[in-house]
């Protein structure tokens, strides 16, 4: 009985620690996507005016380098919980801005006409209500593709640059909130 009951408490430790929770949204240590089992690299709060939304970063391997994790090949995911309400336009000029304040100009006019796509995607969706997911998924066969409240939104966005550029909102060297780039790269907040 003693081994049983040792068993049971085991297991429940193991799934307790199966799974991050940050401001009521759960993000799993691990999920699969396409063939590839990825890893729960940091998660984090953005806060801007009160807190706005949190975010977990899957990758297939941990980084706690920002160009271990931009460079990391395969598939990869930012999980975004909304906190609050936020309207498609005020979100697709963050994104915008923010992958065009970490890109060169060249990068800029490479990217020009997806970050368009993205923007226009999102914007179509109006008002996004607080407890959204959105979810940017890189899947090297397909792009970046966008699901928003489980939905898939907008056509897949192809080209790992895109994705590098998206990452580089959190990750680059003016990303969107300094500690929220250190809590994806698994430092505390």
């Amino acid at each position: 009985m003693k081994k049983l009951l040792l068993a049971v408490l085991a297991a429940l430790a193991l799934s307790l620690a199966q799974a991050a929770e940050l401001e009521g949204f759960k993000f799993d240590d691990r999920i699969k996507l396409g063939n590839a089992e990825l890893v729960i690299n940091g998660t984090g709060v953005r806060s801007k005016f009160g807190k706005r939304y949190v975010i977990a970063l899957y990758l297939p391997a941990k980084a706690t380098d920002a160009k271990a994790a931009l460079a990391a090949k395969g598939p990869k995911r930012v999980a975004i919980g909304l906190i609050k309400d936020i309207s498609g336009d005020t979100f697709a000029n963050a994104v915008s801005g923010g992958i065009n304040d970490n890109s060169t100009d060249a990068e800029k006019a490479a990217l020009k006409d997806r970050i368009k796509q993205l923007a226009d995607t999102v914007v179509a969706l109006g008002e996004i209500k607080a407890g959204t997911s959105i979810v940017f998924d890189w899947i090297p066969e397909k792009g970046t593709v966008l699901t928003i409240g489980g939905q898939p939104k907008g056509k897949d966005i192809p080209g790992e640059d895109f994705y590098t550029g998206l990452l580089k909102v959190w990750l680059g060297e003016d990303p969107a909130q300094n500690d929220l780039k250190g809590a994806l790269l698994g430092k505390p907040q």
